[in-house]
Order: structure tokens, then sequence, then C-alpha cells
């Protein structure tokens, strides 16, 4: 075998070192270009921005809550709760600040925008946050529980109540880094705070003017007590409103809404069992009183308030029946009304019924009821109109001429008829005068 050249050797080898150089650097390049991606990725983080323009109620808690599963199980760099409410229900508020304790992803809870609020239940949601903010022109306090008409809970119940509401708010804001003594006076005295003021007693972390603003200022910092690191300057955020659905639902567990339902439900179905066959009266009734029931059973009502309602309407319907010239329809209304005010239970919920709503209604109801009564007394008083003595009176057409006996027609039958005033021609018109023992008409002429 011949042996090869010198030159070719030289030029293989040439040809093998350029080869691996070129691999390599291809392999470099990739490196280089994967890791500056990994960057660019890492360097988007996502952010959940909740709107939360609410009270406080098992239908709102769902929502918020909902949110932040989400932010969990999406992975978010974290979830902002835009809050801005007046407070609400105590078991609700717990559900919310609880889904935020047990958060693996950061919840930053920004009072927002200028003139919003955190109040009442709101305070605990904001405490209960890995970050508390707020914006300019905003309040946040006023933690003390009331009753359900909106005053003050007596005596001893108050004192258990308040000192319950100290001890939770307390505990949220000191395991979170902040003013413990204040959120005391929150519940005890009603403190309420600026947003400048929350920050100098270290009330809330951050006063920011934008959301924007708020996470790039939050980037870097770390959670008190679960340690997370906020990575969030330049996040994309989402935006997340309440949809129509949960707002509907929101709706349908006003208390005023949920007495009109009632109203309607007993109305509707009153009239029905009265004129069996209208129909509409009874399906409108059915379909009041089952909405009625979605609020009742979201809400905490008072036992004692509902069964008020239900003696009012029996008092009602009995009236319709009994000789008591409205006594029982004014003992219905009554019962109504005081039923009405009670119906929701004084668990420290700004939850309640309007008195001029009420009242209204119960005027309106009144004033039905007297029409009915009015009707059934005159009905009462009026003669006897069953069987043949309906007939005197009536005014009837004769079939066959009366001479002095004939055929006459009248309420919608054929009578055999006589005339004691002379002969009348059939097609005249005759007045039925006595109805005699052999069911036979005596008529004059009409």
């Amino acid at each position: 075998m011949p042996a090869r050249p010198a030159g070719d050797k030289v030029a293989a080898r040439i040809f093998t070192a350029v080869k691996s150089r070129f691999v390599r650097a291809v392999l470099v390049s990739l490196v280089i270009v994967g890791a500056v991606t990994a960057n660019a990725f890492a360097a988007a983080p996502r952010v959940l921005a909740v709107e939360f323009k609410n009270d406080v109620n098992p239908v709102t808690a769902d929502y918020l809550t909902s949110q932040i599963d989400r932010a969990n199980r999406d992975h978010y760099s974290a979830i902002v709760i835009q809050l801005d409410t007046p407070g609400g229900l105590s078991d609700a508020m717990r559900d919310i600040y609880q889904a935020e304790l047990r958060s693996k992803v950061p919840v930053i809870v920004y009072v927002s925008p200028a003139g919003a609020r955190a109040a009442s239940a709101g305070v605990w949601i904001g405490q209960a946050a890995d970050v508390l903010a707020m914006a300019p022109q905003t309040n946040i306090g006023s933690s003390t529980p009331i009753d359900v008409g909106g005053g003050n809970i007596q005596s001893d119940l108050r004192r258990k109540i308040i000192n319950d509401a100290a001890a939770s708010l307390q505990t949220l804001a000191k395991n979170h880094g902040r003013n413990a003594q204040w959120a005391r006076l929150a519940v005890t005295r009603a403190s309420n705070l600026t947003e400048y003021q929350a920050l100098q007693r270290h009330v809330v972390d951050v006063v920011a003017p934008s959301l924007t603003a708020l996470l790039t200022k939050l980037d870097g910092r770390k959670t008190v007590p679960k340690g997370l690191v906020l990575h969030t300057a330049g996040a994309e955020v989402t935006q997340v409103h309440m949809s129509l659905w949960k707002r509907i639902l929101d709706t349908l567990i006003d208390p005023n809404l949920i007495v009109l339902m009632l109203s309607l439900g007993v109305l509707g179905i009153t009239i029905e069992i009265l004129h069996p066959g209208l129909i509409f009266p009874g399906t409108l009734g059915a379909i009041s009183l089952i909405t009625a029931m979605f609020g009742l059973q979201v809400l905490p009502i008072s036992w004692s308030g509902a069964l008020l309602m239900l003696l009012a309407a029996g008092f009602l319907l009995a009236d319709l029946y009994l000789p008591t010239h409205g006594a029982l329809t004014l003992a219905g209304l009554a019962s109504f009304t005081v039923g009405a005010l009670m119906l929701f239970d004084p668990a420290g919920s700004a939850y309640s019924t309007s008195l001029c709503v009420v009242l209204a209604i119960g005027g309106t109801i009144a004033v039905l009821f007297a029409f009915v009564i009015t009707k059934v007394i005159q009905a009462r008083r009026a003669k006897p109109q069953t069987g043949v003595e309906e007939l005197r009176g009536e005014i009837g057409v004769v079939r066959r001429s009366l001479d002095p006996e004939g055929i006459v027609f009248v309420h919608g039958e054929l009578w055999r008829a006589r005339s004691a005033n002379g002969p009348i021609g059939a097609g005249e018109q005759v007045r039925v005068e006595r109805i005699g023992s052999d069911l036979r008409l005596d008529v004059v002429p009409a």
C-alpha cells in the first residue's frame, strides 16, 4: 500500500482541528443562548391581581379563596388582593384569612384605589397578608363587632365577642411583624388610621400610589413569618374581576331583597289558594320563595325572626276565613315587621334589613289584605246566592208564550213559568218574582 504524502497528513490534521473548534464554538453558543433564554423567563414573574370591592360574605369569600387557590395551582409569583370593603360576616372573613395563611404563594393586600377602605372584617384580611399595603387617601380600622342592626352588642356577650376578636387580630398582626397594640385598639376602641398614620405606626408595610409602583417597591422583600422572597419587579399582571354570576348571587343575598322575596312568595301563594288556576301568582310566589331560601341558606338567620314571619303568614291567611274583621291581619303585620327586623342573626355582621323597606312592604301588604277582607265581608253580608234563590230578580226571555203558562230562558237554563198579568208573547223579557214549590217560576213583564 503506497504511503500518503506528508502534505495530505498536515491538511487532515488542520481540518480535524478546525472541525473540533467549530463544534465546541457551536456548543458554547447553544449553552449561552439557553442560559440567556432561561434568565429571560426567570426575569418575567407573573402576578395575579384580584379586585375585591365587596362586602365580606360567603359568596365573595368563595370568589376570593378560589383565586388564592388558583395562584397556588398555577404557580404565580404573588397574588395581590386590591381591597375595598366595609366588612361583613365573621365566618366568611375567617375563610378568607385562613386561605391567606395557608397560601404557599405570597399574598399581598393592597387597600386601593384612592378612597378605598379596609374596615371591620377587612382589617383581618389585611393583617393576615404576607404584605399589607395602602394607596394614598385610604383608611383602615374600625373593627369593633356590632350586632345585626348596627348597634352595640350588650352585656356579657359583648365582652366575650370583643375579647375573642381582639385576641384574633392581635396574633395576626404580631406574627406578621406589625403593631399588635393598635390591632387591639381597632377592636376595642374602633381605631381608624389613614395610610400615612398606619405606615408611621407600623400597621401596614408599604404605601404606594399604584400597583406597578407597589410591585417595584416590594421586589426582593422577604415576608414574615413565611420567609418568602418576593420577585415582582416588571411582573406580568393578570387582572381578575368578579364574574357576572357571582355578582348576581351577591345581589340575591341582600337582606332587603330576601324580605321582599319572602313577601312576594307569601302573597303569590295566598292568591293562588284563593283563586286556583290563575297559575301566574302561584308560579311567581314559588320562584320568589325559592330565591329567598338561597339567601337564608347563605346568611346566618335568627330563628325567632323566621318563626315570627311564618306566624305572620298564618295570621294573614286565617283572617281570610275567620270572622275577625281584620284583627288577625293587624297581628300578622306586627309579626311580619318584628320578624323581618330580627331575621338576621347578630353575628358581628353588617347585614340587616332596613326599617323603611320593612315598613313599605308591610304597608303594601296591609293595603292588599284590607281590599281582600273588604270583599270577603261584603260577600258574607250579601243575601244567599245558591240554588234557585239566585233566580229571584233575574231577567229572562220567553221562549214559549205564557198564556198563562209557558217556557222562559233564564240564567242559562229553560224553566217552566206562568204569568199572573195576562199573556206574554215569545221573545219578550220577563222578571222572576217567585219560585214555587213545584219549581215553576212566577214572572212579570220586565
